[in-house]
């Protein structure tokens, strides 16, 4: 197979520097000549071409990098399997996508997994990857394949439903957005970019290492709990500074619950490092309030827009080019129109298909984001909300609930909020709130909220959560996005009991 732009830096890079550093891990680094040369000799493993369908059920590690890259270089599909993701879950994406290959870190765990669920395992291999010892089944009679020709990775997102939907990239789209992030961030080779996200997160994955190779700079990949994170939720916030700090990193992809955690920490005094030049924040809403403590805070933070069809990332904050407010200009690639109800729709970089959609290919075709939105004269987007979630009071007012949701959680006595009011007179909010608050102190956040709110769009009624929204009761995507039709289901009895009160006593 011809290489890509990828895999020709990482020679090029081998050749002309070859004891740089490429790859940083918890127990030792690989220069660039031995990432290519693991390249080498790892990719003679994979079945060449699109007979292979290659599962990647591996913590964050260089012997990540090493196998996704060597499929990359071999032309087999690669398919993340995330670490968040439930057995069930693990399952579908095997049968889904076709997978006939799969390398994993945990055997034992994962041969259990596939024999009882009726998968029989035609060979295994055990061998050492960057220092990692990895095992590799090769699947007797796997799923007939159900990925376009052309396709280079499989995403699954997490949707709103039990089983995720698998998105295909073709190789073009994704260094294509990788090469106009290289330009956007500004990166060069002096960069240490730490991975905090897992690689199964579609940004993490080509922001976190395919631009730092591009760039001939370091990427530092540690387990998820050595840089404070346990599972798609769970953070201790001290182990992620330390990392970054262990890691002198000067680039970071952060959601925005884990920005919140560190501008909190900055805020309390923490030493925040000032090698740091660029992180990028997306993923989720992100609040016009939070930005500011950010930037109060010395973070050089920019927020950036994307989703999982579209490649990862569409728009972006950039040093030269950075506006509050907007989630930043699209990238040099991307075409962006906007339907009749504001919907943003784009071109450039799409997905292939939907596994199961072997014969119909996107290609550059306008993709309907289900997100609302617009540009001002200066090219700069914003987002409003997703199409889907806007819903309408009884007085016919278009309320978007992430808007009010980002301006509640970004207060330090809330962890997390979600809106409701279809066809009704006013909203209601679910608190889960921070350790120690107390109901006076939510009044007292949603008085100040609502101050900078239009009637319509402010919380008249909040109740308290009886638990957080998390992946485990199913009421938060592992991407951090509220699961509204599960919050609904479990609290409609009381959002309903609600209004059936005269009282405005808030509960």
């Amino acid at each position: 197979m011809q290489p890509g732009i990828i895999l020709r830096a990482i020679q090029g890079h081998a050749a002309g520097n070859p004891d740089r550093i490429a790859l940083q891990g918890a127990h030792g680094t690989l220069t660039y000549a031995e990432l290519a040369f693991e390249i080498e000799r790892m990719q003679k493993r994979f079945i060449s071409g699109s007979t292979c369908v290659l599962g990647l059920a591996v913590e964050n590690c260089p012997a990540w990098a090493v196998t996704d890259l060597a499929a990359m270089a071999s032309g087999c599909p690669v398919v993340p399997l995330p670490a968040f993701f439930s057995a069930e879950q693990v399952v579908h994406a095997i049968r889904d996508a076709g997978i006939n290959q799969l390398v994993t870190d945990q055997p034992i765990v994962m041969e259990h997994l596939l024999q009882s669920n009726g998968f029989r395992v035609a060979s295994r291999q055990r061998y050492q990857a960057a220092e990692r010892w990895l095992t590799q089944f090769t699947l007797a009679d796997p799923a007939e394949r159900k990925l376009p020709q052309a396709a280079a990775k499989v995403t699954y997102t997490s949707g709103t439903t039990g089983n995720p939907k698998g998105v295909c990239l073709g190789l073009q789209a994704i260094e294509q957005v990788a090469s106009s992030l290289l330009s956007a961030t500004e990166a060069r080779p002096e960069d240490r970019h730490l991975s905090i996200l897992p690689f199964p997160t579609l940004l993490e994955n080509i922001a976190g290492l395919y631009v730092p190779l591009l760039a001939g700079a370091r990427s530092v990949i540690l387990p998820s709990h050595q840089v404070g994170l346990n599972g798609a939720t769970g953070l201790e916030p001290q182990k992620m500074l330390q990392a970054i700090v262990m890691a002198k990193a000067t680039t970071l992809v952060l959601t925005p619950e884990l920005l919140k955690a560190l501008v909190m920490m900055a805020e309390a005094g923490a030493a925040i490092p000032d090698t740091l030049r660029f992180i990028a924040v997306g993923g989720a809403t992100v609040s016009h309030a939070l930005l500011e403590r950010a930037a109060r805070a010395g973070l050089p933070v920019f927020e950036g827009y994307g989703l999982s069809e579209c490649c990862s990332v569409v728009a972006v904050n950039t040093p030269g080019a950075h506006l509050e407010g907007s989630v930043g200009k699209p990238l040099p690639h991307v075409q962006i129109r906007f339907a009749d109800d504001g919907e943003i729709l784009v071109a450039g970089s799409t997905m292939l298909g939907h596994t199961g959609m072997a014969d119909t290919e996107y290609g550059n075709r306008f993709w309907p984001t289900g997100d609302i939105g617009y540009m001002d004269d200066a090219g700069y987007l914003y987002i409003s909300g997703r199409k889907k979630n806007v819903f309408i009071t009884s007085f016919g007012r278009n309320v978007s609930p992430e808007w009010v949701e980002s301006q509640l959680a970004q207060s330090p006595k809330i962890a997390q909020a979600a809106l409701f009011g279809e066809a009704r007179p006013w909203n209601t909010a679910l608190i889960v709130p921070a350790a120690g608050t107390t109901s006076a102190d939510v009044d007292q956040v949603i008085n100040t909220v609502n101050a900078g709110l239009p009637d319509y769009a402010s919380v008249r009624h909040w109740l308290f959560a009886t638990a957080p929204f998390t992946t485990g009761n199913r009421q938060m995507t592992p991407n951090f996005r509220l699961r509204r039709d599960v919050i609904w289901q479990a609290y409609a009895a009381r959002i309903n009991a609600l209004y059936e009160e005269a009282s405005d006593v808030c509960i």
